[in-house]
């Protein structure tokens, strides 16, 4: 019987599977081929790099990026002991392979296997460069398949000194720090050019596992990494045992609080200056260009005002019933800003209520009633009557809403005083009588001349400061007085450098003149009495200053803005809410946080007087006349003034008579003409008049 023979299909099938296996790696090849980017575009790669702040004494201060952190260093700026321990533990044969290390592939390969997981890979410095700049971390064949190839590529087409330098530069070491000239600085404080052999061995250590390895979070993994990268180099030949060994028994000094330094300082001026360089640049710029921006704070000044706002917020908001607080100081010779607080704690707050809040400024806004009467020839001494007023309120014309009565701030009228008292005291009365003699348009100009870009409203009221302003303007302005007529706009920033050393700003101080030198040394006398002998007492700081105190209505605003000829400084207590406080903040905290504050920032300047003011005479004149004072003028109403010479008062009080007056009255009164004559000639009765 014959059998049928069974074809035979084996061979055939695997045939067709081997065929449909190569189509597969051949497609694979073809498609990433085809999707590969092209490395050419390193010969113009830009890594983001992060814009840096300085103070003015050119440290760095903050720095602006979105997901790197990172400052990218020429090779000739890299210590060559982090190149040693980098390519020790991460490439050992860097030097010999092109791009691919078959050898270490295997190895890992091996070592995984018997593992039962993946405990070492086989990708070399390059394949890591290609991964990071092209690629995606998702782990598949085609990925793997395509590191291989951009590495191939990377090394035909830049030298090893190049791919070590990029790589350097992009590598990530934790902590959000990209590149070793950050990683350097994060976890050391200084520059990737002076790291020593224990320090870069540490770094190239936490390359494997950035979060693990990082000497912030685990210092016994770090330092067991640390050994493991310094026993590869004496392998290697990179170094000797006894460095090695002396490098690992090296007590590393770490820097904790460098985790927090880079935008904890001054942070709301930092913010500030994010927002300027935002609207100049643009954001991409900002957060990738690797600007050098040079700041004009002063890190003396800025510790001083943070440590005094928070001092006077904790300690006496609960007793006065206010949460909030901001200064900003100025060199009103060159319109710097030295030192910002735009609240109390910035991470529960970022409103900069130095810059962005609008406020009354109650009587803080009265020196520039007084500087617009001084324009306008009306001396210091001038005498005005402090008395009840009342004015009628209108909503048109046509339309009577009723009366404005305004007060003092101590419900009292004081009688007759010169305007110098009433600016120490703060008089409400002398000053809206003031303003209706020179006119609210005249006191709006010459605020604005000075700094002030908020809208005024054109009322009487402008006397009391009701129309709101930032902290901001009302400082800049008073740096006007302070510098003798000439007004500097505020600046923050000096110089800003790209990622390749040009300037490409450089600010140019343009001081423009907008009061008279001897407007300004009159406005500078008569403030200085603010703090000798007024409000502002508790603001002397025991040398020449002048100062306003202002509160607004109600006690929602507390004020101080005060002065030297080398810093102007303004001061706001409140709440957000616009809350009541307590007490008289004005005079009890803002002047004593201001003199904490200038005490400070002071002590690098010599005591200067101010100028001079030129044509003011002092007389001594009876406040109850406001002419000379006569034998019978009562001591208690006899004061100082100074005058302008048109305005020296020449005739002698006629209110206090002399015995002389008497006599010579008596002599010259008709015969029979008593008062109570004169009184029934008018028809005016006599009866129950005192």
């Amino acid at each position: 019987m014959n059998q049928k023979k069974t074809p035979k299909k084996r061979p055939r099938s695997l045939l067709i599977v081997i065929l449909i296996i190569a189509a597969a790696i051949v497609g694979i090849f073809v498609q990433t081929m085809l999707t590969l980017p092209k490395v050419e575009t390193l010969d113009y790669y830009i890594p983001s790099e992060s814009t840096t702040l300085f103070s003015s004494d050119s440290n760095p201060m903050a720095r602006f990026h979105k997901e790197e952190n990172r400052r990218v260093v020429q090779m000739s700026s890299i210590s060559p002991y982090i190149k040693k321990a980098v390519i020790s533990i991460e490439d050992e044969r860097f030097y010999s392979h092109n791009g691919v290390d078959f050898q270490g592939i295997l190895r890992a390969a091996g070592k995984n296997l018997l593992c039962g997981r993946i405990v070492e890979g086989g990708s070399t410095i390059t394949q890591q460069l290609a991964r990071n700049l092209f690629l995606t971390r998702q782990k598949s064949i085609v990925r793997k398949f395509a590191e291989i190839i951009i590495a191939l590529q990377i090394e035909h087409r830049f030298t090893k000194q190049e791919i070590l330098e990029y790589y350097l530069n992009q590598i990530y070491f934790g902590h959000n720090a990209y590149g070793i000239e950050s990683a350097s600085d994060l976890y050391f404080d200084k520059h990737a050019k002076d790291l020593t052999l224990a320090e870069a061995s540490m770094l190239a250590g936490i390359i494997e596992g950035p979060e693990l390895f990082s000497p912030y979070k685990n210092m016994k993994l770090a330092k067991g990494r640390q050994k493991l990268v310094l026993a590869k180099m004496v392998d290697l030949g990179l170094t000797s045992l006894t460095e090695a060994q002396n490098a690992f028994q090296e007590i590393l000094p770490i820097y904790p609080e460098n985790l927090r330094k880079f935008g904890n300082m001054a942070p709301y001026f930092v913010d500030y200056i994010l927002q300027l360089l935002t609207e100049k640049y643009g954001e991409e710029m900002v957060n990738k260009g690797g600007l050098r921006v040079y700041t004009t704070l002063d890190p003396n000044m800025q510790i001083a005002a943070e440590e005094a706002v928070k001092r006077f917020a904790e300690g006496e908001g609960p007793k006065y019933n206010f949460s909030q607080a901001s200064l900003i100081a100025i060199d009103p010779r060159s319109g710097h800003i030295k030192a910002m607080v735009g609240g109390v704690d910035f991470v529960k707050s970022q409103f900069n209520r130095a810059v962005q809040a609008k406020r009354q400024p109650g009587s803080s806004f009265k020196p520039f009633i007084y500087a617009a009467a001084i324009e306008k020839g009306i001396s210091p001494g001038t005498v005005i009557e402090d008395k009840p007023i009342s004015f009628k309120v209108y909503r048109n014309k046509w339309n009577p809403r009723g009366s404005w009565s305004p007060k003092n701030f101590d419900k009292k009228f004081h009688g007759n005083v010169t305007l110098q008292t009433a600016l120490e005291k703060s008089l409400n009365i002398p000053a809206i009588q003031l303003l209706q003699d020179i006119g609210v348009s005249a006191a709006i100009s010459i605020a604005q001349r000075m700094g002030i870009t908020s809208r005024l409203e054109p009322a009487l009221s402008l006397a009391l400061g009701a129309s709101e302003v930032t902290l901001y303007e009302m400082t800049s302005a008073f740096g006007v007085f302070a510098n003798n007529g000439v007004r500097f706009e505020p600046v923050a920033i000096t110089k800003i450098v790209d990622r390749n050393g040009n300037v490409i700003f450089q600010h140019e101080a343009r001081g423009k003149r907008v009061l008279s030198d001897n407007v300004a040394a009159v406005m500078d006398e008569m403030m200085e009495g603010v703090i000798l002998r007024g409000t502002g007492v508790a603001g002397n700081i025991g040398r020449p200053a002048a100062a306003k105190t202002g509160t607004s209505q109600d006690f929602r605003d507390a004020w101080f803005v005060g002065f030297t000829p080398h810093l102007v400084c303004g001061v706001w207590v409140g709440n957000d809410n616009n809350a009541h406080m307590k007490g008289v903040a004005e005079v009890a905290v803002c002047p004593r946080l201001w003199r904490e504050f200038m005490s400070k920032a002071m002590g690098v300047y010599p005591a200067v007087d101010f100028q001079k003011p030129q044509g003011l005479v002092a007389v001594k004149i009876c406040l109850s006349s406001g002419l000379l004072p006569n034998s019978s003028c009562p001591k208690d109403k006899i004061v100082s003034a100074k005058y302008f010479e048109k305005d020296i008062p020449i005739a002698e009080c006629y209110i206090h008579p002399t015995e002389k007056d008497a006599v010579e009255e008596k002599e010259d009164e008709p015969e029979g003409s008593s008062d109570e004559q004169l009184k029934e000639t008018e028809g005016i009765p006599t009866d129950g008049i005192n």
